[in-house]
C-alpha cells in the first residue's frame, strides 16, 4: 500500500465541486428540500439561480435555488466551520435578489412578493460540531438589542455519518454524498495518500450502488472535482499554519530590533505575501503596496482577502476598494 510521504498542493482553484454538480442535479436537490422544508417537491418545482462570481473574497456561492418560486435557498457546502456565514448570506442575498427582480419592481407603490429565503451550511469536516446549530448575524453586531432590525439565521447542519442528523435518514442523496466522503476520510485516516484514496471510495460506491447514477454520468470528472476541492482545503489550512508561523517569527525578530508594533505590521506583510504567493510571482506594484502599508487594520483586511483569493487582478482590485 503506498502511504502519505508528503504533500503535493498542485490546484488551487475551485472550479467546481462535487456537492454543487451532484445536487445541482434537479432531482437530489428537490429530495434535499423535501427533507429539510418536510413537503412535496418535484423536480419541476426547482430552479437554480446559484450566483457566479460573487465579490467576497472572489469566492462564488455554492448552491442556490428556488422552490415552487415560493421559497429561496441559499446554501454553502464547508470543511470548516465559518462564524461569518450570516454576514456572507446577507451579501449572497442581496445579489441573488438583483438577478430575479426587475429593478422597476422596487419603486412601485404595489407590494411585490418575494420568495421566502432560507440559508443552510451543510458541513462535513474535522471539527467537533453538534448535528446541527444555528449562527445569527446579530451576534456580529457591536451594540446588542433585544430585537435587531436586521437578522439572518443559518443553519449550519453536520453531515458527517458519525453526527447522525435525521437528513440523513430522510434524504438518500445527502446520505450517499456523506458515505462517499465518509469513505474518503477513512482511507485517509488509514495512510492512503489523498489520490488513491478518492479513487478506492469511487470503486467502493460501484461495489457498493452508490451516488450509482451522478459517478456514471460524470465519470473521471468527479474523481477531478474531489481532488482539487480536497487539495484546496489541504491548501488554505496548511497554508494559514505556515504563515501564521512565518509571520510570527518574523514579527518576533523585527519587533525586537525596532519595537512591537513594527514587528507585527512585518509579520502581517509577510503573512499576505506568503498566501500570494500561491499564484505564483507577486507584481511589483502589489508587492510595494504591502510593503509600504503601515495600518494594520488595513494590513489584516488583506490579509483575509490573501487567504482565499485566486488570481492578482482580483486581489489588487479589492486593495484599492478598501
Amino acid at each position: 500500500m503506498t502511504k502519505e510521504s508528503g504533500r503535493v498542493i498542485s490546484n488551487r482553484e475551485v472550479k467546481d465541486s462535487a456537492f454543487t454538480a451532484y445536487f445541482g442535479e434537479p432531482e437530489n436537490a428537490s429530495r434535499l428540500y423535501a427533507a429539510l422544508g418536510d413537503e412535496e417537491v418535484t423536480p419541476d418545482d426547482i430552479t437554480y439561480v446559484t450566483l457566479e462570481g460573487v465579490l467576497f473574497v472572489a469566492r462564488k456561492n455554492d448552491l442556490a435555488f428556488t422552490v415552487k418560486n415560493r421559497v429561496l435557498v441559499i446554501s454553502e457546502h464547508q470543511s470548516t466551520i465559518n462564524e461569518n456565514m450570516p454576514l456572507r448570506d446577507l451579501l449572497y442575498l442581496g445579489r441573488t435578489l438583483e438577478k430575479l427582480l426587475d429593478e422597476r419592481t422596487l419603486y412601485k407603490r404595489r407590494q411585490f412578493r418575494i420568495p421566502t429565503p432560507e440559508f443552510y451550511v451543510f458541513y462535513n469536516g474535522n471539527e467537533t460540531c453538534p448535528p446541527e446549530k444555528i449562527l445569527r448575524l446579530s451576534d456580529a453586531f457591536l451594540d446588542k438589542t433585544e430585537h435587531p432590525m436586521v437578522e439572518l439565521e443559518v443553519k449550519v447542519i453536520n453531515i458527517n455519518l458519525p453526527a447522525g442528523h435525521k437528513l440523513l435518514k430522510e434524504c438518500r442523496p445527502m446520505y450517499e454524498y456523506s458515505w462517499f466522503i465518509q469513505r474518503i476520510k477513512e482511507y485517509l485516516g488509514a495512510g492512503w495518500v489523498r489520490d488513491e484514496a478518492i479513487k478506492r471510495a469511487v470503486r467502493d460506491c460501484k461495489v457498493e450502488g452508490v451516488l450509482t447514477e451522478f459517478i456514471r454520468n460524470h465519470g473521471s470528472e468527479v474523481v477531478n472535482m474531489l481532488y482539487t476541492q480536497w487539495n484546496y482545503d489541504d491548501a488554505v489550512e496548511v497554508e494559514r499554519e505556515e504563515a501564521y508561523e512565518d509571520g510570527r517569527e518574523a514579527g518576533m525578530a523585527l519587533g525586537k530590533l525596532i519595537g512591537i508594533a513594527e514587528g507585527r505590521a512585518e509579520g502581517e506583510r509577510q503573512v499576505i505575501c506568503t498566501f500570494l504567493e500561491r499564484l505564483g510571482e507577486i507584481p511589483r506594484d502589489i508587492r510595494q503596496r504591502i510593503d509600504s502599508e503601515e495600518d494594520s487594520r488595513i494590513l489584516k483586511k488583506w490579509y483575509i482577502m490573501a487567504s482565499a483569493v485566486k488570481d492578482f487582478d482580483t486581489f489588487r482590485e479589492n486593495m484599492n476598494g478598501i
